[in-house]
């Protein structure tokens, strides 16, 4: 299975942290805080410390995404979940459970990443004491019905989702994600679970997703709260365009101009990976071993992969990976990747 660019996050649980006092009723915005983070705190987060690695990363992260997009934005704080009462630590261990019942059916890898979830401060800390929610009867995203969360790449437009406090101040739930075996979900899609017991999330593309779908019936399990970034940033944030990523930017800059619309082998067999059977990839890998080998052409090496994967999933690989050449694979192939 192809891998997520993403560093896989791993799991904080202080043993020796106290319960906080969560246990409230009232509206997290009934009242206005002197200390515009006590909200954080009454519901068990732990503000973390600027030397924090765990801060500087994230804090790093939201801060590139941002310049790439000509925004200047400021990280005030970063809480993170310590998992106090017995409820959400039930919860931790639920995801731990979890994570290795998917990694065996994956052959070993739960395929972990982060996942970015914007909102209001209100929905970021009752999704923290309460879990997500949706159903079917809610009115489907852009790529069908369940909690869509941003890949760590596309940590600007998480951010341009979220809403601006009485302070001025807006929240991002960073998350750790299990998604195991991903499926393409098209735009406009009103699909609310798993195509197949095969798959056990969905993205919007196979190559680059920029969203993740994480269906319902996962959302408490497959998504676990790590941390709840605070920031700020222009009134006109959600106004903001966002026509390229980083990750493109840099890959624009590195690739020469006359093979900016063309796909490695490599690309088309990653994807390929997260659909087909292994037997089937097994051919297809010798196939691209011939191809750089030069024993056969680019034209055969596509008719192959047409033949095992069906004309229309090798379509959809190639859309999925934006380009426009109807013959994607140039007989020169740079990469070192055996697959």
């Amino acid at each position: 299975m192809a891998q997520l660019n993403d560093h896989q996050p791993s799991i904080i649980f202080d043993d020796d942290e106290k319960t906080h006092n969560s246990g409230s009723d009232r509206s997290e915005s009934d009242s206005v805080f002197s200390d515009p983070f006590e909200v954080f705190t009454r519901i068990g987060l732990l503000k973390a410390q600027e030397n924090d690695p765990r801060y500087v990363n994230i804090k790093k992260q939201l801060a590139a995404a941002m310049q790439s997009a000509g925004v200047n934005a400021n990280v005030v704080a970063i809480h993170r979940n310590t998992f106090s009462g017995s409820t959400r630590h039930a919860t931790l261990q639920a995801h731990r459970i979890i994570e290795k019942a998917v990694a065996e059916k994956c052959g070993g890898n739960a395929n972990v990443g982060w996942g970015w979830y914007g909102g209001s401060r209100d929905l970021i800390c009752r999704t923290v004491l309460h879990g997500f929610f949706c159903s079917r009867s809610d009115q489907p995203g852009p790529y069908g019905i369940g909690v869509h969360l941003f890949s760590n790449n596309h940590s600007f437009d998480c951010a341009r989702s979220s809403d601006a406090d009485e302070n001025g101040l807006r929240h991002i739930l960073v998350c750790r994600v299990i998604l195991g075996k991903r499926e393409m979900v098209p735009f406009g899609s009103k699909q609310f679970s798993p195509s197949s017991m095969e798959f056990d999330s969905g993205v919007d593309s196979l190559v680059n997703p920029k969203r993740f779908i994480i269906w319902s019936s996962d959302m408490n399990s497959h998504i676990l709260p790590l941390f709840v970034v605070s920031f700020r940033a222009p009134a006109n944030l959600r106004d903001i365009p966002r026509s390229i990523q980083p990750s493109a930017a840099a890959a624009a800059v590195r690739q020469p101009a006359r093979r900016s619309a063309t796909l490695k082998v490599t690309d088309i067999m990653n994807a390929l990976a997260e659909v087909l059977p292994a037997p089937s990839m097994v051919l297809l890998k010798k196939s691209a071993t011939d191809f750089r080998a030069k024993r056969i052409t680019s034209a055969q090496l596509i008719r192959r992969m047409g033949t095992l994967a069906g004309k229309e999933l090798l379509a959809s690989v190639v859309k999925s990976c934006k380009r426009s050449e109807s013959n994607p694979i140039h007989q020169r192939d740079d990469t070192n990747n055996g697959s």
